[in-house]
């Protein structure tokens, strides 16, 4: 150790009384070295001894690309700043998807933001909503006939249908998508002779493609237009969207809080998604597949808001390892029972949260879901 403090010592005596041109200079052991390969040379190719006809090719690990600057330029060489990226800006909210014949809009926003720019879209071009179901995502249209829409889109579907005097009737449905707060948009549609009252089924999947294929490229085209004019969604809109139909918190056989909802599973777990984000603590993590929701009670609802300097400074934030200390996780399941979703907290997979938590947090759910 004292030949260590020694040997320190030494360095600083040399280094303040000779300066520090020896190790940092132009000629300095520590100099920077960034610019040496301009003094590269080329060299011949390896050549191997004559005797050696069995070995494989020998081939450059580092060649020289041939459209490389002139190699005669000698000083130094500043890196250009990088150019930036044009793709950026063709990144859009909605994009058109396809498989086969199908066609439809992948929106990256949830289903409740997506459902009154669609419907607005349709109205906007003379469609009249004949039929509503917020809780499944779904609206349809009267039967109308082509003339009855806006001039545009008369004349577009018109064409592509097998009669312009026909009669048209769209069903329009929104299912969240395969990754969070993601929407896919599908528009189905049938026709009849115009004066028929014939009622005709929508199939399971697009038939009339011709059709079906011009309102999603429209609609895509408005909903892109609507999110680049910086399009607000209608909150109210929102959560009539996924509130679900019946609401009542009670006991099960063992005494334990359950929240009872009356909305299909994709709704259901919307919504009370929407109503954990407004509560007093964090969401840590989903899992949509098992209908999990895992839930921080110690720690507030994450913002976008740091830590000033002196506060990191001083201690006030919390280590992790504080964090962790004080941690109070429990997980909030739906769990599908019959026509209706059931909402339960537990400690883990193995053991329910004690009843006092349970119905503290199922209670601000239920508050928030109105």
């Amino acid at each position: 150790m004292k030949r260590l403090a020694g040997l320190s010592a030494l360095a600083l005596i040399i280094s303040s009384t000779s300066g520090c041109g020896w190790l940092w200079g132009e000629e300095g052991y520590f100099r920077d070295r960034g610019s040496d390969y301009l003094e590269a040379t080329q060299k011949p190719p390896m050549q191997l001894p004559p005797d050696v006809s069995s070995a494989k090719r020998l081939d450059p690990l580092l060649p020289i690309p041939r459209n490389v600057a002139d190699d005669n330029v000698k000083g130094e060489f500043e890196v250009p700043r990088p150019l930036p990226l044009n793709a950026a800006a063709d990144i859009s909210d909605f994009s058109l998807q396809k498989s086969g014949s199908s066609r439809w809009v992948l929106a990256q926003r949830s289903p409740a933001e997506v459902w009154p720019v669609a419907r607005q879209f349709f109205e906007d071009n003379g469609f009249r909503i004949a039929e509503e179901r917020p809780q499944t995502g779904e609206f349809n249209t009267t039967w109308q006939r082509f003339d009855e829409l806006s001039a545009s889109m008369a004349k577009r579907l018109g064409s592509a249908s097998s009669s312009s005097d026909n009669e048209v009737r769209a069903r329009i449905r929104i299912e969240p998508g395969v990754q969070r707060n993601t929407s896919e948009v599908y528009v189905v549609t049938v026709e009849r002779p115009a004066g028929s009252t014939a009622e005709q089924e929508f199939p399971a999947r697009s038939a009339n493609t011709g059709v079906d294929a011009i309102l999603v490229d429209e609609m895509l085209a408005s909903m892109t237009r609507s999110a680049e004019k910086g399009g607000s969604v209608s909150l109210l809109a929102a959560r009539d969207f996924d509130t679900p139909s019946r609401v009542s918190l009670s006991e099960d056989g063992s005494g334990n809080p359950v929240l009872n909802l009356g909305a299909d599973l994709d709704r259901a777990w919307s919504s009370v998604g929407r109503a954990l984000e407004q509560g007093e603590w964090r969401v840590e993590d989903i899992n949509r597949s098992l209908g999990l929701y895992y839930i921080n009670l110690a720690e507030k609802a994450e913002t976008k808001e740091q830590p000033g300097f002196f506060s990191r400074l001083f201690g006030s934030a919390p280590s992790k390892e504080e964090r962790e200390a004080r941690a109070e996780r429990y997980q909030v399941r739906l769990s599908k029972v019959g026509e209706s979703v059931q909402v339960t907290v537990e400690k883990n997979i193995n053991t329910v949260a004690p009843a006092d938590v349970a119905r503290r947090v199922l209670s601000v759910i239920q508050d928030n879901l109105g």
